[in-house]
């Protein structure tokens, strides 16, 4: 089972989050200590967030733990960039940021 994993940007630091399916733990790595102290916080807290469904207008309120799964800890990524200003970047190829974990 291979573990998800994301490339992550703060400040002009460079690194990645990661899942680990065996432990059910996220794990930060990311230079800059601040960066990772908020992203480590905000991803290791259940949040209640508001899933879509049919519509656009169909929405319920959830609590969704990324602790759990790597399907979860997907949905809290989508809102850390808002609450700490840790940028997730999808797009960037994650094998090459654990190999060059800078600009």
């Amino acid at each position: 089972m291979e573990n998800f994993s994301v490339a992550i940007s703060f400040k002009g630091s460079l690194g990645w989050v990661e899942y680990d399916e065996a432990t059910k733990k996220v794990i930060v790595n990311l230079g800059d200590d601040e960066g990772k102290k908020l992203a480590e916080k905000f991803l290791t807290t259940p949040h209640e967030i508001k899933i879509p469904h049919e519509t656009l207008l169909d929405f319920t309120a959830e609590n969704i733990n990324p602790n759990l799964s790597a399907d979860n800890l997907k949905i809290v990524l989508t809102r850390l960039w808002e609450a700490t200003g840790v940028h997730v970047d999808w797009s960037r190829p994650v094998d090459y940021v654990k190999l060059h974990p800078h600009y």
